[in-house]
């Protein structure tokens, strides 16, 4: 039986257990009638059978899976020509490939040698026998899991306890991977970074004016080490984010105190989805939006008042990045914004304050804590965009403040760096490990500060 079968399978006899274990519970105190005398649910009942019956099941599986494909190539290993088990331990791994892609039918069997064609059929018997075996082991534990707890149901047991410590175990284990998860992703991001600074000084990739991380081929040759000043990327980074929260943030900021404030019931029903539609947009869109539409307008433009405008600009990445997060502004603001008790509002009314005067001195004094760290989050989402801004500001580390030429970010270079074939023992390489390191920190920080920014001026009201 598959994997994908087995599991069916597994799902079908929980469902059952489920309906044995509640089917049980009630014959023990004559039907509903009785259900007083449970100390539990009869659904809690058939919930703990069915817990019983698929989780050990599924443990099993899973350790299975996890070794099958070590054991099966080790016992194939030792059936293999004397010739090719003496192969040095890099070869032997390109041969066993070489089994693994005709098992998978990724190759035909007459690119491959005989001893290879002999692994991958007794590959594929031992695979079938493992899951035959696996089959009787799963079914057989499921069954008897069944029968054992069904005998073990009495109207004193306490099952609702029991099965809501499984669902806490379940949801500890989950937070549990989520945290080592993040743990991993920043010790092996800050494990390259570290091999990187041990090729370049900390102090010239932080304050560094020049981005050159092309390593040349002969040592006469310039920038033969590399370049590797970040400056000019967080130069282009700062700029691009600047303008785009210059377009978000008022255009977001107002049109959620409209939908807030002014808008009829019945316009923002429907105004505030179409907003929110433009979150849903995927940023290739935006990307291509740029750099075909509001990258050729702006430099038409600016040739028509006698302005230099690069085809690949800082101001058409930031224009276009600016409206896909205004409705991140504006839903966090429309949030913060309805959050505020209605009692302010009247008693601000009831001391002759017009609306607008409300707004200004009431509603958006007591918002502004959360307005403020959903701007500081919506400059985080700036930050770490990329795809709008390889299309439509170019891969050009420049150093200057001028919206109108071409300039690169940190997202983007991580990007070039990690393109195609590369080693990564290379300056080159490992540069994108630490500018993801700076990143991360930036933007780390930045949601800290909103976090506390929130939590300290924060009004709680009744």
């Amino acid at each position: 039986m598959t994997p994908v079968a087995l599991l069916l399978a597994l799902a079908l006899l929980s469902v059952g257990a489920f309906w044995i274990g509640k089917s049980r519970s009630l014959a023990l105190v004559g039907g509903y009638r009785g259900v007083r005398n449970l100390h539990s649910l009869p659904n809690h009942y058939g919930a703990m059978t069915a817990m019983w019956c698929a989780l050990p099941a599924l443990a099993v599986i899973a350790l299975w899976m996890i070794f099958q494909d070590a054991i099966i190539l080790r016992l194939i290993t030792g059936h293999l020509p004397e010739g090719v088990r003496s192969l040095p331990a890099n070869e032997l791994s390109l041969v066993l490939n070489d089994v693994r892609n005709l098992v998978a039918e990724n190759v035909p069997a007459s690119q491959v040698s005989p001893a290879v064609q002999a692994a991958a059929n007794e590959y594929i018997q031992l695979r079938g026998i493992s899951r035959m075996a696996l089959t009787v082991l799963v079914m057989v534990m499921a069954i008897a899991t069944i029968l054992v707890v069904r005998g073990r149901i009495t109207p004193e047991l306490r099952a609702r306890n029991r099965v809501e410590q499984v669902i806490e175990w379940v949801l500890i284990g989950c937070s549990t991977i989520a945290v080592f998860t993040t743990i991993g992703i920043v010790a092996s991001v800050a494990f390259e970074a570290f091999r990187f600074f041990q090729h370049v000084n900390p102090f010239d990739f932080l304050f560094g004016t020049s981005w050159s991380p092309q390593m040349a081929i002969r040592a006469d040759q310039v920038g033969s080490s590399g370049s590797f000043g970040a400056v000019p990327l967080f130069a282009g980074t700062a700029l691009i984010s600047f303008i785009a929260m210059v377009i978000a943030v008022p255009i977001g900021l107002y049109s959620a105190i409209y939908l807030a404030e002014y808008a009829h019931p019945r316009f923002r029903t429907w105004a505030k989805p179409l907003l929110e539609v433009l979150a849903g947009v995927p940023t290739v869109v935006y990307g291509f939006f740029a750099a075909l539409t509001i990258g050729p307008a702006l430099r038409g433009w600016g040739e028509a008042i006698g302005l230099d405008v690069a085809s690949e600009s800082a101001l058409a990445a930031g224009f276009v990045m600016g409206i896909m997060i205004i409705p991140f502004v504006s839903s966090l603001a429309d949030d913060m914004i309805t959050a505020v008790p209605q009692s302010l509002r009247d008693g601000a009314y009831a001391l002759g304050a017009t609306r607008s005067e409300t707004i200004k001195q009431v509603v958006l004094r007591a918002a502004l804590p959360g307005i403020v760290g959903g701007v500081l989050l919506a400059v985080s989402r700036a930050i770490g965009e990329t795809m709008i801004v390889v299309m439509a500001a170019g891969l050009a580390a420049n150093l200057t403040a001028n919206p109108l030429e071409a300039v690169t970010t940190v997202t983007v270079q991580i990007v070039t760096l990690l393109v195609g074939d590369q080693e990564f023992d290379s300056p080159k390489t490992l540069a994108a490990f630490a500018l993801g390191l700076v990143l991360f920190i930036v933007t780390l920080a930045l949601n800290v500060l909103a976090l506390h920014i929130v939590r300290k001026y924060r009004e709680q009201y009744e």
